[in-house]
């Protein structure tokens, strides 16, 4: 049974439908990439960004969800007061010394 009949199986209410879920074969799901639990959050992104960010992923061999989790991670980094210098004060550093400077 194709899908479309499948379909319109499930909308007619016909009994045949779990029939039809117990014979299929069964499907091996992908093993996760990592032991900690992960929580799934959509997020919207105009069509540019979202290109660019893929371009990114496939750039460093990693797919989008991994490369957005490590730039999530990288932000939080620079928020994170315990060390003794900021990430993020360590980056403005950084840029203001790359800054050619008036004379």
């Amino acid at each position: 049974m194709n899908r479309n009949d499948a379909t319109k199986q499930f909308h007619s209410g016909g009994g045949r439908l779990a029939e039809l879920i117990d014979g299929s074969p069964q499907v091996e799901l992908p093993a996760p990439d990592t032991d900690t639990p992960m929580v799934s959050r959509s997020v919207r992104l105009p069509l540019e960004t979202y290109e660019r960010v893929r371009a990114a992923a496939d750039a460093r061999g990693i797919g989008v969800t991994t490369l957005m989790r490590q730039w999530i991670e990288a932000g939080l980094a620079d928020l994170d007061d315990s060390a003794t210098v900021s990430l993020a004060d360590v980056r403005r550093a950084l840029a203001a010394l790359s800054r050619p400077t008036a004379a």
